[in-house]
């Protein structure tokens, strides 16, 4: 099928890459020419496992391509709309300026019978609000709305657990199904269920699924922080009631919590959109998980000033992380790079480390140090500071050789993604989160 998608920023650039890699003919717009160009030249912008050798493959077979100009959408059959909705400035709320300019720029090349699907995550009420104008053109708006996890978003796209798509009623909607079903082809044949629902629940699917995962995350930090005053254990705890299937142990891990480009502003805009429907209320104990998200951070920094005796003035402190995930060199929102910041505001010496990221961190946040070797980066450190759980720091690095590079043997498992015991037994002093 012949297919375009409006948006190559991390979303639609894996989707444009991964449907050309299932045999679709896909044409990848954007209005940012450097963007453009770096993907034309076989070049992804950014770090996600697997991108770049679809890249390389769609170019040279010829399905994929790469414009900035929107005639090059039509004829195409399916349309793509997976441009950016961040927080907008001094509010909670979605900006859908993007999305708006997307379909708008995208009218004048539609034709009878096309379907346009929204990725984008989106307020709820946001496709029947656009309806309209693309059902003047014949063509017909559906929403299908995507589930990437960074570090993982070319197999996710190829590979989906689930795939929703909301629909308007009657014909134009069945047949849209039928089209999406052509389109999603390989994952339909290895049974990934396809649930066809309505706009409105297609686009709640999204935002509740992010506020549910931000939930259980809050909610073991919200253990560690009581852990922390009772001398419990909070990776034991999550191990123990993680072990109920009702539960279930994955989202469970405490440490400085969550950020990125998703949870954050989504639960943000939840909160924002259920206030203008007049049901703030169903979703005040979102605005909790996002305060206790952001206190882990402080805690962290709490705990490096304590295990350095109080001041953090002139010390080195390598901090081991700079993306918000590992497999990722995505810095949105990341707590590894605000709690660094908040230690150099305090005086510390900071220099960060990170396999993939250090370029972002270092365009976003100059006034920090930055080294991409880890034994320069740990080498007279007074304390280290895991903040992202890379390979190359919970498994790889080994505690003796550490302390063999650092000045004093303290490490912070902002992560809690350390073998304690094993540090422990190197001559660390070891300071979890939730943990004694």
């Amino acid at each position: 099928m012949h297919l375009s998608v409006i948006g190559c920023g991390y979303l639609g650039a894996v989707h444009a890459a991964a449907m050309a890699s299932i045999g679709h003919h896909v044409v990848g717009i954007d209005v940012d020419e450097a963007k453009i160009a770096q993907l034309s030249a076989g070049h992804a912008p950014f770090f996600e496992p697997g991108l770049q050798e679809l890249l390389e493959a769609g170019l040279q077979s010829g399905r994929l391509a790469f414009s900035s100009d929107m005639s090059a959408a039509q004829h195409a059959q399916v349309h793509f709309i997976g441009v950016g909705t961040p927080q907008q400035r001094g509010s909670y709320a979605a900006d859908l300026t993007f999305v708006d300019a997307a379909v708008e720029s995208l009218l004048p090349y539609l034709e009878a019978g096309d379907i346009v699907a929204g990725k984008s995550t989106v307020p709820v009420g946001t496709a029947e609000r656009l309806a309209p104008s693309i059902t003047a053109t014949g063509a017909t708006l559906v929403w299908n709305p995507e589930f990437l996890r960074e570090g993982f978003a070319v197999v996710d796209t190829i590979s989906p657990d689930r795939l929703v798509v909301g629909v308007p009623a009657g014909d134009d909607g069945e047949k849209a199904v039928e089209v999406l079903r052509d389109v999603y082809h390989t994952a339909i044949a290895s049974d990934t269920p396809l649930i066809v629902t309505d706009y409105a629940t297609s686009e709640l699917v999204k935002v509740s699924a992010n506020a549910f995962l931000a939930t259980k995350i809050s909610f073991i930090n919200a253990m560690a922080e009581i852990a922390e005053v009772t001398g419990a254990d909070v990776t034991q705890l999550a191990d123990a009631i993680g072990h109920d299937a009702r539960i279930g142990r994955r989202f469970l891990g405490a440490g400085i919590g969550f950020g990125g480009g998703c949870l954050p502003k989504d639960i943000r805009a939840f909160s924002a959109r259920a206030e203008e429907l007049g049901r703030g209320e169903s979703v005040n104990f979102l605005r909790e998980v996002d305060a206790i998200n952001l206190r882990r951070r402080e805690r962290a920094v709490q705990l490096v000033v304590e295990s350095v005796g109080g001041s953090v003035f002139d010390k080195r402190v390598a901090v081991l992380g700079a993306a918000f995930k590992p497999h990722s060199d995505d810095i949105r929102d990341s707590p590894a790079l605000d709690v660094a910041v908040r230690l150099h505001g305090l005086g510390a010496d900071v220099v960060v480390t990170d396999p993939e990221a250090l370029e972002n961190a270092r365009r976003a946040h100059p006034q920090l140090s930055f080294e991409p070797d880890l034994v320069r980066t740990i080498t007279g450190a007074d304390v280290l500071l895991v903040v992202t759980e890379w390979d190359e720091y919970r498994r790889e690095l080994d505690p003796d050789d550490a302390a063999s590079w650092a000045k004093e043997r303290i490490v912070v498992d902002g992560r809690n993604c350390l073998d304690a015991t094993r540090w422990r037994a190197a001559g660390w002093q070891y300071f979890g989160m939730g943990r004694p």
